[in-house]
């Protein structure tokens, strides 16, 4: 299996309700991102994820354009961020203890 198969199946069993379309897009973030290559599969498939639905789908960006830092505009959309993933059926959640991420 080559590498973007591995992150594509670790993408749909991380996030089984996760719309083609959408999985697409993060599958293209992880495969491109020089930061996630060396990372294993399921690593690379979540953090791209996160990384996407944080910027597309939550106000992160705007709160950053207003001034604040990167750990207070996280803390303020961390349960929009949850309900999203949730959504798209991820058992797992982003916590206020940061994992390293690509932003």
């Amino acid at each position: 299996m080559n590498r973007a198969d591995s992150v594509a199946a670790a993408l749909d069993r991380l996030a089984p309700r996760l719309p083609a379309f959408e999985a697409g897009v993060v599958l293209d973030r992880a495969l491109a991102s020089p930061g996630l290559r060396g990372a294993a599969p399921e690593t690379a498939a979540w953090l791209a994820l996160v990384a996407y639905a944080r910027h597309t789908f939550t106000e992160y960006d705007a709160y950053l354009d207003d001034g604040y830092d990167r750990d207070s505009a996280r803390h303020f959309i961390l349960d929009d961020l949850n309900a999203i993933l949730a959504g798209w059926g991820t058992r797992r959640r982003v916590s206020e203890d940061a994992e390293p991420d690509e932003t």
